[in-house]
């Protein structure tokens, strides 16, 4: 059988896959995607941070997005009965990116694909990771493609961008549970035909249904709308019927977004995923690095998930073409310590979200105007920021901040 050698192999061609090929590939070294299915494809995670825009900048892939004329999101929107809280990302402490983009992530992955392929990076769809041998740093793995004909490729180096896949956390057992509590979310898009007008016809919108349940309203400029319920379990459970009917008797329940959607169509039933929060072991070893989702997985309610995807997948990129051009990295510091970070400032934020710290600060009259916009760049996805006091000291900067408005 021939064996195919690269310099680095990336696993998935989501936004952390192609961010790292594309630094690899401005590196002068060879770099080779495999992704499982065929694009376009769905998957979930549509709202953007603005952090994300300096990763499509860097890549250079933020010309071709622009083309595509997605949905501009320049702020969010926190509801909570007749209760209102508004974040605008041209009002934030950390001097970056005012706006950035709600995408169909189907289209939206493919367009970033396609450009990082015509930069000269091989991408081999429909294509399935069966098996990896390492001996050291290097590497064998062993692919099928669709018409079930098995390959091998050899690389000296492996960043696993598989996202919910979880290549190699699957294949050396490297999963672990989170230790958030277990939640579920269901979800679909809509044909909007009753978009309001203003801010709230843009901007992604955060409904808090129940102290533990929440939905998120993310408009597209298709005139399709995402929309989903997210929480505890147990209290999706209590509706019974289809995943149609249940989704549909949700709305029902909840007076801010009844009339805008009880009557909409669906474009795709209603999917349903259960326990979608994930931990890991470690983040890398000699021969490979974990980005993305292939890392920890948290929780929706920030839309973080695509920034942690682009931050890690630049940082693998850079630091693994260091590594094979012969440089020290220290991955511990320069890798882990960092997107741990930027994962636990979220968690912070999420943690204070479902147990109510979170809603003080929102819907508070009494929070002064450079706190917010602290707080905004947090939400933003600045959240490398260390001269943000809501970032380098975010539990304490929260829990004082929720106690001083309690007083």
């Amino acid at each position: 059988m021939n064996i195919e050698k690269v310099d680095v192999l990336v696993i998935g061609a989501g936004p952390s896959g192609t961010m790292a090929a594309s630094m690899v590939n401005k590196n002068g070294l060879k770099v080779k995607i495999v992704e499982k299915t065929k694009f376009p494809r769905f998957v979930i995670g549509e709202s953007l941070l603005t952090r994300c825009m300096d990763h499509f900048e860097e890549a250079g892939v933020l010309d071709a997005i622009k083309e595509q004329d997605y949905q501009v999101k320049n702020g969010a929107i926190f509801l909570k009965g007749d209760e209102r809280c508004e974040f605008d990302f041209s009002d934030q402490y950390t001097d970056g990116w005012k706006w950035t983009w709600q995408v169909p992530r189907d289209e939206f992955d493919k367009v970033i694909a396609d450009k990082v392929e015509s930069m000269g990076v091989e991408i081999n769809y429909e294509t399935t990771v069966t098996d990896i041998q390492f001996n050291g740093s290097d590497s064998i793995t062993t692919v099928v493609d669709k018409e079930g004909n098995e390959s091998k490729i050899e690389a000296r180096f492996i960043i696993d961008a598989s996202g919910y896949g979880r290549v190699i956390p699957k294949l050396l057992n490297l999963n672990a549970p989170s230790t958030l509590p277990v939640r579920d979310t269901l979800f679909t898009q809509f044909k909007d035909v009753n978009r309001p007008e203003g801010n709230d016809s843009n901007r992604i919108v955060i409904v808090a249904h129940k102290p533990d349940i929440w939905l998120w309203i993310i408009p597209f400029s298709n005139g399709n709308t995402s929309f989903g319920f997210v929480g505890n379990p147990e209290y999706l459970l209590q509706y019974c019927g289809t995943p149609e009917e249940k989704l549909r008797a949700l709305i029902a329940a909840e007076p801010l977004v009844r009339e805008r959607f009880k009557n909409s169509e669906m474009i795709f039933d209603p999917i349903h995923i259960s326990g979608y929060s994930i931990s890991i072991k470690k983040l890398y070893d000699e021969g490979y690095v974990l980005t993305g989702n292939s890392t920890e997985f948290l929780d929706p309610v920030f839309s973080a998930g695509v920034t942690f995807a682009t931050e890690s997948g630049i940082a693998a990129g850079k630091l693994a073409s260091r590594k094979l051009k012969g440089e020290n990295v220290d991955w511990d510091n320069e890798y882990v310590s960092h997107i741990l970070h930027g994962v636990e400032t979220f968690r912070t934020y999420i943690e204070g979200w479902y147990d109510g710290t979170l809603h003080k600060i929102f819907f508070s009259e009494h929070v002064d105007k450079k706190v917010k916009e602290q707080i905004c760049s947090v939400l933003a996805g600045y959240v490398w920021d260390m001269s943000n006091p809501f970032v380098a000291r975010h539990k304490q900067s929260v829990r004082n901040l929720a106690s001083l408005i309690s007083k």
